[in-house]
């Protein structure tokens, strides 16, 4: 169930170099109680688009906003609603989780009991018990990831933005990513960035597809599917020129 006031909205977003439009006029909107799969090719824009929305960097023209603040005029306020996982975040290597956390934890001005809580909380929420004290740089990749998303979690946002997170990652690691990011939908609005058809099936309750910065799709993967009479691999190839 969805709330009625989007809490991710890109409203004719647009960022150019030159003739070279990166983003051209994007709109859309994901609630709370979703997981949108932002689908495309590479190079489709998907990463520029999370970077708009996310303050990282000012469009072209358009707006961004997360729970209802301007990404560019209240960037502090919709900092505050957001957790951002960028692909291959950096990490601390030389910290262990733990430590990490606690970093991250006081950064955010958490302190005595809160920051004991919350860095409990973001540990079981990541299936992080195993590796809460080993060095970051000794963790496999998809440890690392979960490393990523518990340091996003830690202040209770209510927005998640995650590009490509299970890219590179064995099967294993992740069905246990998969399984974090729908247990986030339940409650967050998330927007995930991938290329993988697989991973809009497994996670996502609605599509936004994009092709060379320009919207080609937005509704339920079923109909995507349907699009594509049934295949969804079809209905990609169609809506990005791949034939």
């Amino acid at each position: 169930m969805t709330d009625s006031n989007p809490m991710i909205e890109a409203r004719g977003l647009s960022k150019h170099y030159g003739p070279f439009k990166a983003l051209d006029d994007m709109s859309f909107k994901v609630h709370r109680g979703e997981v949108v799969a932002f689908l495309g090719p590479n190079g489709a824009g998907k990463s520029t688009c999370m970077k708009l929305l996310t303050g990282y960097m000012t469009p072209t023209s358009g707006s961004g906003w997360i729970g209802g603040f301007n990404v560019v005029e209240d960037r502090i306020r919709a900092a505050e609603m957001l957790g951002y996982l960028p692909e291959n975040g950096p990490l601390y290597l030389e910290m262990t989780p733990r430590e990490l956390l606690d970093f991250f934890a006081s950064a955010r001005g958490m302190s005595g009991r809160l920051r004991r809580e919350r860095v409990e909380a973001v540990t079981d929420t990541c299936n992080l018990d195993s590796v809460l004290d080993k060095p970051i740089q000794k963790l496999s990749k998809g440890f690392r990831q979960r490393v990523g998303m518990a340091h996003v979690l830690l202040h209770e946002p209510d927005v998640v933005i995650m590009d490509e997170p299970t890219s590179g990652l064995d099967p294993n690691q992740v069905q246990g990513v998969r399984s974090a990011i729908r247990d986030l939908g339940r409650n967050k609005a998330v927007l995930l960035s991938t290329h993988i058809l697989s991973e809009v099936e497994a996670v996502a309750d609605r599509v936004v597809l994009i092709d060379k910065g320009v919207l080609r799709f937005n509704g339920a993967p079923a109909d995507l599917r349907a699009e594509g009479g049934g295949e969804l691999e079809l209905a990609f190839q169609q809506m990005t020129g791949v034939h």
